[in-house]
């Protein structure tokens, strides 16, 4: 033997060896489940499509409506005149609306997304309202791109349930306005501010809706602008809605 020479741990060589093909055989075994697909190990960032959500109310426009459950490429977003409507907005203030990119890594997103790319020159697909709960109650917590899609379900899962379960959207919002952090997620804050004080309003929950238009206006100051902030028309409202809350709250303590 060389002077120095010193013979390798063959154990640890070997054990660690065998932790890699442990780990190895755990994704082989969640990708034959259909869990998770096998570029997914890889790849955990990034948005592989968007969905355009409306809220399901009465208010809403028809074009915006009809518009509601419409997916698409991240190339077809991308393009200069992009729009997610089929028309014009037909409301002087335009209509709430969401365009939600998802990575969607669980089986019934997957579903979605190789029908869309294999749609996408006849401009995209489009889902129910039905169809659109039915791709968030997937079991999208137990694939990889959970964390990614977190917020974005919330968001989806929010806006589809007003009108069948508010109490759920309420808590779809909260969630909402409590965890954006991203940059990609900051367009969601006006609409989910508005939707969650209306959906308040028609709760009776009248204190926690003017703590959440306080909040509003703490988190868009009027001497900054900016692409995800409110319009001249949204901050109005939620001034002439603080304005009556103001006015009826302390009667409703007094009483």
């Amino acid at each position: 033997m060389f002077e120095g020479w010193e013979s390798p741990n063959v154990t640890v060589y070997l054990a660690a060896i065998l932790g890699l093909l442990v780990v190895w055989q755990y994704y082989q075994m969640q990708i034959m489940a259909g869990r998770i697909l096998a570029i997914d190990i890889f790849d955990r960032s990034g948005i592989r499509m968007y969905i355009y959500v409306t809220p399901s109310d009465d208010q809403i426009c028809e074009v915006c409506g009809a518009s509601n459950g419409r997916f698409f490429l991240p190339s077809q977003v991308a393009k200069r005149k992009f729009s997610p409507l089929t028309g014009k907005c037909q409301r002087p203030t335009p209509c709430i609306g969401v365009l939600v990119g998802l990575y969607g890594a669980w089986l019934e997103a997957r579903g979605v997304l190789e029908h869309l790319r294999k749609n996408a020159q006849n401009g995209g697909i489009q889902l129910s309202t039905e169809e659109v709960r039915a791709l968030v109650n997937g079991q999208w917590e137990r694939c990889i791109s959970a964390d990614t899609d977190r917020l974005g379900i919330h968001m989806i899962e929010a806006l589809s349930y007003e009108k069948i379960n508010p109490e759920a959207s309420i808590e779809g919002y909260r969630y909402v306005v409590n965890e954006v952090k991203e940059v990609r997620h900051l367009m969601f804050l006006v609409p989910t501010y508005l939707r969650l004080m209306q959906l308040l309003l028609q709760a009776g929950e009248e204190a926690e809706a003017l703590e959440t238009i306080e909040r509003f206006e703490k988190r868009f100051p009027t001497t900054r602008r900016g692409s995800h902030f409110p319009s001249d028309e949204q901050r109005e409202m939620m001034k002439t809605k603080k304005a009556q809350l103001l006015k009826t709250l302390p009667l409703q303590m007094s009483a």
